[in-house]
């Protein structure tokens, strides 16, 4: 009797070839995003995470038809709808509007790819695997296809739920937007914070200066309401949009400018680029020019920033922003916080904020340019209770800018709350107000 042939032997052990596949691919896309293009545009980032991702889904299926005898062919198909997005990316370069139309597309074809996926994997892959790695990364395909669906027609909504206040003005290739109330001079011209959207600022503090004087706020270039600049975003490129926006609006200075945190760093960039433009100043816990090199830490702290705002576009269209802010800020009026928050959800305003944290440290270096404000009225309002070490001694050294300043600082104030909490906002009000007064009348400021 003829002996009875053999099995096949099994080749390989599929488990670990889709486990180091799926997470080759993961740790090659955090690499990529977070090291090699650390800090990139959004297309390089989104480009680069999807080719890595494609490559891990190729390793799959070569390596699993190679070495083992549980082909998963299927594999390739993710590999190819990934690269061709990445490529897309890398080559084409998408702008937001492109991005934001893609946005009705994308989302149905990902989850359509994920069931499939799962129906395939369900037929060939016999392993724990299967259940352990192949079904949560699908599970999260789709999750961020309900994400990506739900934050293109968050968008569409919103855009009917919140009306634009102010106008759109052009200042040479895109348009920023700037709102006005009040009467009065001078006119106080608001800037808010790094990433922070016009909203921020309209909430407490235009309000409470438009009872005495002209106050405007504006979004920087991607900011909020204003288009996306095509030219890096460094602390000279702001104040030239600034000029030419209050130029063009037909909005007469000079200014009392009012800056808080990264905005400060803008306004004494203006100030130093159009110093007759200037009547006066007030930095609302802002970054001293300095800050890189004579804030413990803040070096650090800037590159991760400029790193990590890199990555909130490309998460923001999968609807993580929607997550990112709470549906109620800690003391902003409701209607204030639902349009920034709005707003702060969108790829678009994403861009923009990692546009400004890129140019950050050039703004910064830019900023030391203003070295005297003679004798203008000039306030330091200081936020105590979440002081970084060593900021208080250089918000002291700020207030030396002009012979007719004051340093107030707020003890149980915070960063945030000078503009989100109704009281502590009554001292940033007040720090404005007293530089118009003083601007109006000549008088030294009071302490």
């Amino acid at each position: 009797m003829a002996p009875e042939p053999l099995p096949p032997a099994r080749r390989g052990h599929i488990g670990r070839i889709v486990a180091g596949s799926i997470l080759g691919g993961l740790i090659l896309a955090l690499v990529l995003s977070i090291i090699v293009f650390g800090g990139a545009t959004e297309p390089i980032i989104s480009g680069s995470v999807l080719l890595a991702f494609a490559l891990g889904w190729t390793m799959l299926a070569w390596l699993s038809s190679r070495r083992t005898d549980q082909s998963q062919r299927w594999a390739y198909v993710p590999a190819i709808f990934m690269g061709v997005l990445g490529l897309a990316h890398l080559v084409i370069r998408p702008s937001d509007g492109v991005l934001r139309a893609f946005g009705w597309v994308w989302p149905i074809a990902a989850a359509g790819l994920a069931i499939w996926m799962i129906i395939q994997s369900r037929r060939s892959l016999h392993s724990w695997s299967r259940r352990g790695i192949i079904y949560p990364v699908l599970a999260v395909l789709l999750l961020a296809a309900v994400g990506g669906a739900y934050e293109t027609i968050r968008e569409t909504l919103d855009e009917s739920a919140y009306a634009m206040p102010g106008q759109l003005i052009d200042v040479g290739g895109h348009k920023l937007h700037i709102s006005c109330t009040g009467s009065g001079t001078p006119t106080v011209i608001l800037e808010a914070g790094l990433g922070q959207p016009a909203a921020m600022m309209s909430g407490w503090i235009q309000p409470g200066v438009a009872t005495e004087t002209q106050v405007c706020v504006y979004d920087r270039a991607g900011m909020g309401w204003s288009e996306l600049a095509e030219t890096p975003r460094d602390g000279v490129a702001i104040a030239t949009d600034l000029h030419t926006l209050l130029d063009r609006a037909e909005i007469d200075g000079p200014y009392v400018l009012a800056g808080h945190s990264s905005g400060g760093v803008y306004v004494q960039v203006f100030a130093a680029q159009y110093p007759d433009e200037v009547a006066g100043l007030v930095l609302l816990d802002s970054q001293p020019p300095d800050a890189i090199a004579n804030l413990p830490g803040y070096a650090g702290e800037y590159e991760g920033i400029r790193r990590s705002t890199a990555l909130f576009p490309s998460v923001a269209r999968l609807g993580v922003g929607r997550l990112a802010y709470p549906s109620a800020s800690a003391g902003l009026p409701p209607e204030a916080w639902a349009e920034a928050r709005a707003l702060l959800s969108t790829g678009r305003h994403n861009r923009g904020y990692r546009d400004d944290a890129v140019g950050l440290k050039a703004a910064l270096s830019q900023a030391q340019a203003l070295t005297s404000l003679g004798d203008k009225p000039f306030i330091v309002v200081t936020a105590a209770e979440d002081a970084h070490d060593g900021w208080l001694p250089l918000q002291e050294k700020m207030a030396g800018l002009s012979t007719n300043s004051v340093q107030r600082v707020i003890q149980d104030g915070s960063h945030a709350s000078l503009i989100e909490d109704e009281g502590d906002s009554a001292n940033a009000i007040k720090a404005i107000l007293d530089v118009v007064e003083a601007v109006r009348s000549g008088a030294t400021l009071p302490p």
